[in-house]
């Protein structure tokens, strides 16, 4: 007889059970809803969900739901009038230089989904409607820049050290330095080493000149990349988080590309004019002399200071005399004091920044530096850009410094790392150009998202049939065993966060079709066996038994197919192969399992089975 142990029906209960519990969320409605979160992508304060129910309270706006985390606040609404009411009110009293208030959706789920971490399926541009850039890095030219910075701090080297030299110049890898007086050489070539330690260098005479040439390496160039591509990833993200766009895609796509997708947003345009807005640093000596607050409230700032905003609003002044600017960083780092342990952000700059910084802090000493961020922020409402300065640090001179020094005093090391974020993403390390665009709006989303159901349904009821008369009993095990494979699929999409797209539609198409092809084989070897002479029982054994190894073959191969497609391919190739790939595994799970052990209930206790009804 066929039976299977009953550790097999209890784990294909318990996969099941997980499929139905992570599909369900899917079946609900979905409301409108705002998302309140930092507009730096920091964590939010913890009052701030009270703040925002308190707020809506006040005004007689009526929330279904208000709950948050670490990063957001989310509140549901019944209908879309109740919640641009509620974007207006919000914004008019949040400070939006903290937070940022976007439009989003959220599926109606009830408490029980959302505490075992049930969502629904995230949807694709294509199906929700937005906006979709793929950025191009120009590392040709922070390569130059690379170049440009390092013949800058030779020229300045040489000048501070006193060495006349005829000409420091780039060519590709190479920075020639030649120098009026062989006599020089060690002295300079002391001095570059000292601050250029990742440069191979090499001298030599000629004649009475003293020449030095300095090698990019491969490392080096490497290394600039990955910062390069790092501080541009950073900076779209500071500067998208700022257009109130929810729940935004920013991903690095090979070496040199950035993927930007922003869902609900139909205005290209205003999105790569805020993308292109430029941003810098300031380090700024802190006026000691003088009451910053007495000076916010009576509007008097003293002739030699400027009066700026910290990132909690409460008022610093600072001196107009500029001491380095955001053009001499280099890069910024977050770590841990070596002598007490205690956060710390680690800042380099050039050679010419850190002659200045030195010079600074050496006549200032237990005095207070700032350091200014300033970009230029969209205003909607005047319809142009505005400049925002803020103050995100204000650091205690301890001892001299020059060119790297340490900012030490901070709360936590995710502080000190949000502000290394800050220090990197002041800027684009370098410039990026739009090689694809692509704009859907909503309403053809909501159409991309009716016919692909559509065709999902009209597949499957067709599959259904053809099962159904072809196979008779055991075509409506196949039935069931493809019912459940649709649920299996969509909660494996639903569990693991993958973006379901138009490709992917045709991709779950694909698989109801293919996955009753096993079905098909098993089924053909057990008629075979039956026409063979075979009993029943022996028939069901062989037939699973002898198509198990061509099934296995034609879904790994097909498997095989898909992951390449996947690691290959771009986006809505991608699309396509990720439910392709799951597809492939549910089915096979399904097919073969779980099928069986239908058909071992139904059949396999009977010892004296004369015929199978297929």
């Amino acid at each position: 007889m066929n039976r299977y142990p009953l550790w097999k029906y209890v784990l294909i209960g318990i996969v099941m059970l997980f499929g139905a519990l992570y599909s369900t969320p899917n079946l609900f409605n979905v409301d409108p809803s705002l998302q309140v979160s930092s507009s730096r992508g920091l964590d939010i304060d913890i009052n701030l969900a009270d703040r925002v129910s308190n707020i809506l309270r006040q005004e007689n706006i009526s929330a279904k739901s208000v709950s948050s985390d670490e990063s957001k606040v989310l509140v549901t609404f019944a209908d879309g009038k109740t919640q641009e009411q509620a974007q207006v009110v919000l914004e008019d009293t949040l400070d939006t230089r903290q937070n940022t208030v976007a439009l989003t959706s959220t599926a109606d789920v009830p408490g029980f989904f959302r505490a075992i971490k049930a969502a629904p399926m995230v949807l694709g541009l294509d199906l929700r409607g937005g906006v979709h850039f793929l950025m191009e890095v120009d590392m040709a030219t922070a390569e130059r820049q690379q170049q440009d910075s390092i013949v800058d701090d030779f020229r300045t080297i040489l000048r501070d050290e006193r060495i006349r030299y005829q000409s420091v110049v780039a060519n590709g890898k190479t920075i020639t330095a030649v120098l009026r007086n062989a006599d020089d050489l060690a002295e300079a070539l002391n001095a570059i080493r000292q601050q250029n330690q990742d440069l191979s260098i090499n001298t030599e005479n000629r004649g009475t000149d003293g020449v030095i040439r300095a090698e990019i390496t491969d490392q080096m160039i490497q290394t600039l990349r990955q910062t390069a591509m790092q501080q541009n990833l950073t900076t779209l993200r500071n500067r998208i988080n700022q257009t109130g766009v929810a729940e935004p895609s920013i991903q690095q796509q090979g070496e040199d590309r950035i993927v930007i997708q922003l869902p609900g947003v139909d205005n290209p345009d205003e999105i790569k004019e805020r993308i292109n807005a430029t941003a810098t640093l300031e380090y700024r000596a802190v006026d000691m002399e003088n009451d910053a607050v007495a000076a916010a409230n009576s509007g008097r700032i003293p002739p030699t200071s400027r009066l700026y905003y910290q990132r909690d609003g409460s008022p610093v002044l600072l001196q107009k005399r500029l001491i380095v600017s955001g053009k001499q960083l280099i890069g910024a780092s977050a770590g841990f004091d070596q002598q007490n342990g205690s956060p710390m952000v680690r800042v380099t700059l050039d050679g010419s920044g850190a002659n200045r910084m030195f010079d600074f802090t050496r006549e200032n000493v237990n005095k207070l530096m700032a350091v200014v961020y300033i970009e230029d922020r969209y205003d909607p409402d005047a319809e142009r850009f505005r400049k925002h300065e803020e103050v995100i640090s204000v650091a205690n001179i301890l001892e001299p410094f020059g060119k790297t020094f340490q900012t030490t005093g901070l709360e936590s090391f995710q502080e000190a790392s949000n502000l290394a974020l800050f220090l990197r993403a002041g800027a684009l390390a370098a410039p990026m150009r739009i090689i694809e665009e692509r704009t859907v709006g909503p309403s053809l989303g909501q159409d991309n998202i009716d016919r692909g159901f559509r065709s999902v349904m009209i597949g499957f009821v067709l599959v259904l049939i053809f099962m159904a008369l072809y196979y008779r009993v055991f075509g409506l095990i196949a039935n069931v065993a493809l019912f459940l494979n649709l649920v299996l699929l969509v909660a494996a999409l639903s569990m693991f966060g993958a973006t379901l797209t138009l490709p992917g539609i045709a991709g779950i198409v694909l698989t109801v079709g293919m996955a009753v092809d096993a079905n098909v084989l098993i089924f053909e070897r057990i008629r075979e066996e039956l026409r063979n002479g075979n009993s029943p029982q022996n028939s069901i054994r062989a037939g699973y038994d002898k198509a198990l190894s061509t099934i296995a073959d034609a879904n790994i191969t097909t498997l095989i197919a898909a992951l390449a497609l996947l690691v290959f391919g771009s986006g809505p190739i991608r699309g396509f192969a990720v439910t392709l790939s799951i597809g492939i595994v549910t089915s096979m799970f399904t097919a073969i399992m779980v099928t069986r052990a239908l058909v071992n209930w139904i059949y396999g206790r009977k010892a004296k089975l004369k015929a199978l009804a297929i």
